[in-house]
């Protein structure tokens, strides 16, 4: 192979490499967005399932659902 063929693939080669690079670097540039995306989902229903948690209990005091002995007692 001569020279000039060598350094012809090696510039192919170059070119592929840099797609290669710039395709991967799309796809964890999207999949960064998409972690950024579901951990503010995250935290949205962690908030809205505390304010849940928080309302039943205050429900079950004010009812005294909590303090009530069963019938039998």
């Amino acid at each position: 192979m001569s020279t000039e063929a060598k350094l012809i693939d090696l510039q192919t080669r170059f070119a592929f490499q840099e797609d290669s690079i710039q395709a991967l670097n799309d796809v964890v540039a999207g999949q960064q967005k998409q972690i950024e995306m579901l951990t503010r989902e995250l935290s949205l229903h962690r908030d809205k399932l505390t304010e849940l948690m928080q309302a039943q209990s205050e429900r079950m005091v004010h009812s005294g659902a909590i303090d009530d002995r069963p019938p039998h007692y």
